[in-house]
């Protein structure tokens, strides 16, 4: 993994987040929402897809309160906010792989919009699989150590203990990657052992990346990658695109 940073190259993402926290939060609500129907328990120790969402929901600074109300209202909705997954693949600028991952209660208008985005800003969306093939899906927890206040041998330790395949050291972070099945359970030690995350999810992992030198292509790409991320659709853009 060394030498493909994906935190390094999600931090310009991170930032605009951070910026739309409430919108965040409503998202990842949608995504616990989905996983206790789809999944078919409350209680994330029975249902993995619901235990990833947590863990993402508390990456995100989700009070607990938030949380388990999110749980409750979704085990009392019952066929109310019908909410599918839904999949887009193409191509940014310059060739950049982006995927977009959706939920919506409309497919048609969520794949207009995503359709226009990338026809707006010089890609174009294609058929399933056109990009997904250069991408790996891994779990992938950002432990915080801006204040370095962790020993990078015992994060290693920790890390490898809890069953995780690889931990990068990445100047303020350590990026600690595991199996998607892995997720869940690696998660759960090392925020038991008090680490702070800064983020943790299942992510689509791109094999290489792309640089972009044209200021028109940087920009078309920076804006698109924005306006898809602030989607109230869009649950995930994962991409190649390494800024300069």
């Amino acid at each position: 993994m060394a030498g493909h940073s994906k935190w390094h190259n999600i931090q310009r993402a991170k930032g605009a987040q951070d910026a739309k926290r409430a919108k965040i939060f409503t998202k990842v609500a949608r995504e616990i929402t989905v996983a206790v129907k789809e999944g078919g328990s409350s209680d994330p120790a029975n249902n993995t897809r619901l235990a990833a969402a947590v863990a993402r929901a508390k990456a995100a600074n989700m009070p607990n309160d938030n949380i388990k109300r999110t749980i409750d209202k979704a085990l009392g909705s019952g066929g109310q906010d019908s909410y599918v997954s839904v999949t887009y693949e193409g191509y940014g600028p310059g060739g950049v792989a982006v995927i977009v991952e959706a939920m919506t209660d409309n497919r048609n208008r969520t794949a207009a919009e995503v359709r226009l985005l990338y026809d707006k800003y010089g890609g174009n969306m294609g058929t399933p699989g056109c990009v997904s093939w250069s991408f790996q899906r891994k779990g992938l927890i950002i432990i915080d150590n801006e204040d370095r206040s962790h020993d990078e041998d015992q994060v290693f330790e920790d890390a490898l203990e809890a069953g995780a395949d690889d931990i990068v050291t990445d100047e303020d972070v350590y990026e600690v990657y595991t199996t998607p099945d892995d997720f869940t359970a690696v998660s759960a030690v090392l925020e038991a052992a008090g680490y702070r995350f800064l983020s943790a999810q299942v992510e689509m992992i791109p094999d290489n990346y792309v640089s972009l030198q044209s200021p028109d292509d940087i920009k078309n790409m920076e804006k698109m990658l924005d306006l898809m991320e602030d989607n109230d659709d869009v649950q995930n853009v994962w991409h190649n695109y390494e800024p300069n």
